[in-house]
C-alpha cells in the first residue's frame, strides 16, 4: 500500500476520533483494525459535555443528539434509600452539550464510521492486525498479518487495553493496585419506563449496585461482587435475572442483551510515545468507570493529538509541539485515575459498619439543591499562556445566530472577543495561516457574555481542542497572544 500521513491503529471511538479530526484538515489517514465487523454489544454509555463537543466536531453532532439520554442527575443512595449525594445539571452545560449524555457504544461507533468512510483521503481496512514497527528517520512501517506493509509519517496506537502498539514499543503500565470485579448486565425493556432518577448509585454493603441509562431504550445494572464470590462462576444468565428481580426486571418485561465480569483497574502508560508512534485512549489509560471518564478520556487524547500532527504535518509547527503531547495529557488522564479511585472507594465498601459511618457522614451534607459537579483542574503543562485569566480551562459554546459557535465558526484555533478593536494585521494574517479564525461576538449570548465577564477579558484564544490558549483584555494583549502561540508552534 502507498505512504499515508497517518496510520491509525485501531477503529475504537479513540481511534475514529482521531482519524476524522485529522482527514476533516486534509489529511491521508488509514486506520487499522484488526476485527473485521464492529463489536455489536455495548460498553461505554456515557459521555460528558465536552466529548459531546469533540464529537460534534466530528461533523455528526446534529444526528449524535437524537441518540443520546441526557442525565440531569446522578444520585447515591444507601441500602435504606437514604439520599446520599444528588449530583448534576439540568439543562445544557457551558460546552453546549448535556452534563451527562448517556449513549450505546455501537450506535456511536456506526455514526463514526459512517463519517470516516465519507471523508476523502480516509481508509478504513478491517481484519488486519499489526506484527510489527519499525521506525525510521522520517516516516514509520507498519507490518500486518496479513503480510502487508504500511508506510506512515506517524503511527497512533489507539488499539485497547491490550494494545498492540503498546507492546511492541515496551511500554509497561505503571498500576496504581486498584481492581474490583463488577457484573455488568445490559439490557432492553419491552415498553419504555421513567426511571427517577436516570442515574443511580446505590451504596448498599450487601451489594453495591449501579442502575443507569444506557442510552435511549436501554438500561444497565453493575453488581460488585463481593469478598470470596468466584467471578468464573457468578457471570451467568440466572445470577442476571435473579438480582434484576428486585427491581422489577424479568424475562416477560425485559430481553438481556449482555452479561459479563469486568475486572476495573486504574493503570497508565509512564509516556505515550516513543520517536514517531503515539498512544491514545485504553492503550495509554485505564480508568475504573465511577467517573464515567473512560471513553472521555480516549476523545480528549484523540482531539488532543489530532491538532498537533495537523500543524506539524503542514509545516505550521515545528516537530517538538508533539512532545507537549505527554505533558498535557498524562498528568490530566492520571488525575481522572486518581478521582474514579476515590469515588469507587466511596461505593465498594461491603463492610456494614463502614458503610454506616459513611451514610451518616454523607447524608449529614444533603440539601435540597443539585450539588454543581466541580471541573476538571486547569492544565498546567504545555501550550497555553498560563499567567492569563482562565488559560488551561475549557471554553465555553454559546449560541450564534441561532446555531452553536462551533457550527457556525468551526472548531480550529479561534480567537474570539465581545470587544469592537483589531489585532494588529500581520499577527492576524499568521494566525488565519494556521487556520484560525478571528470571531467578533458584537452581541454576545448570555453564555458567552458571562464568561467573557467573569474573566474580566474581552479576548480569549481557544485551541482546536476547546481548550482556553489564553486571554486578554485588549487588542494589543490579544496581539500578544498570537505572538506567543507564533513561538510556542516554533519552539
Amino acid at each position: 500500500m502507498s505512504a499515508t500521513d497517518v496510520i491509525v491503529v485501531g477503529a475504537g471511538p479513540t481511534g475514529l476520533i482521531t482519524a476524522i479530526q485529522l482527514a476533516q484538515r486534509g489529511h491521508s489517514v488509514r486506520v487499522l483494525e484488526k476485527w473485521s465487523a464492529p463489536y455489536p454489544l455495548p460498553r461505554a454509555v456515557h459521555f460528558d459535555a465536552e466529548i459531546g463537543r469533540v464529537l460534534q466536531s466530528c461533523g455528526i453532532g446534529d444526528e449524535l443528539r437524537t441518540m443520546i439520554e441526557p442525565a440531569d442527575v446522578y444520585e447515591w443512595r444507601n441500602a435504606t434509600g437514604t439520599t446520599l449525594l444528588r449530583f448534576g445539571l439540568v439543562g445544557d452545560a457551558p460546552s453546549g452539550w448535556p452534563l451527562s449524555s448517556m449513549f450505546c457504544q455501537p450506535e456511536l461507533e456506526a455514526l463514526l464510521e459512517r463519517r470516516a468512510r465519507s471523508l476523502p483521503g480516509l481508509e478504513l481496512v478491517r481484519g488486519v492486525e499489526a506484527s510489527s514497527i519499525e521506525q525510521h528517520t522520517d516516516h514509520v512501517v507498519v507490518a500486518t498479518t496479513d503480510g502487508a506493509e504500511h508506510s506512515a509519517r506517524y503511527v497512533v496506537g489507539a488499539d485497547g487495553a491490550r494494545s498492540t502498539v503498546r507492546g511492541l514499543l515496551g511500554i509497561e503500565l505503571i498500576d496504581l493496585g486498584y481492581f474490583y470485579d463488577w457484573f455488568v448486565v445490559d439490557l432492553i425493556p419491552n415498553e419504555p419506563r421513567v426511571y427517577d432518577p436516570v442515574n443511580l448509585q446505590v451504596c448498599d454493603p450487601a451489594r453495591p449496585t449501579t442502575a443507569v441509562s444506557g442510552g435511549p431504550g436501554r438500561r444497565r445494572w453493575e453488581f460488585m461482587l463481593l469478598p470470596g464470590e468466584d467471578p468464573a462462576t457468578f457471570c451467568t444468565e440466572e445470577r442476571a435475572w435473579a438480582l434484576l428481580a428486585p427491581w422489577d426486571i424479568a424475562p416477560d418485561n425485559s430481553r438481556l442483551e449482555r452479561f459479563a465480569i469486568y475486572r476495573f483497574h486504574a493503570r497508565y502508560a509512564p509516556t505515550w510515545h516513543e520517536g514517531r508512534v503515539f498512544l491514545a485512549g485504553d492503550a495509554a489509560h485505564q480508568t475504573p468507570p465511577f467517573a464515567g471518564q473512560g471513553l472521555c478520556a480516549g476523545a480528549r487524547d484523540a482531539v488532543n493529538l489530532a491538532w498537533k500532527l495537523d500543524l506539524v504535518l503542514a509545516g505550521a509547527a515545528s516537530e517538538s509541539l508533539l512532545e507537549a503531547y505527554d505533558a498535557e495529557r498524562i498528568a490530566p488522564a492520571r488525575q481522572v485515575l486518581e478521582f474514579a479511585m476515590d469515588l469507587g472507594m466511596v461505593i465498594c465498601v461491603p463492610d456494614p459498619q463502614e458503610a454506616a459511618a459513611r451514610d451518616a457522614a454523607m447524608a449529614a451534607m444533603v440539601t435540597d439543591e443539585l450539588s454543581p459537579v466541580p471541573p476538571f483542574p486547569a492544565a498546567t503543562e504545555g501550550v497555553f499562556a498560563t499567567d492569563t485569566p482562565h488559560a488551561g480551562r475549557l471554553s465555553v459554546q454559546g449560541i450564534v445566530d441561532g446555531r452553536p459557535f462551533d457550527d457556525v465558526h468551526g472548531a480550529g484555533f479561534r480567537l474570539v472577543t465581545v470587544g469592537t478593536d483589531a489585532v494588529a494585521p500581520e499577527a492576524a494574517e499568521w494566525f488565519e495561516s494556521i487556520g484560525g479564525r478571528i470571531v467578533a461576538l458584537p452581541d454576545p449570548d448570555p453564555r458567552h457574555a458571562a464568561w467573557f465577564a467573569d474573566a474580566s477579558v474581552t479576548w480569549a484564544l481557544h485551541r482546536p481542542d476547546f481548550l482556553v490558549y489564553g486571554t486578554a483584555a485588549d487588542a494589543a494583549g490579544a496581539t500578544a497572544l498570537v505572538t506567543r502561540l507564533r513561538q510556542h508552534l516554533r519552539a
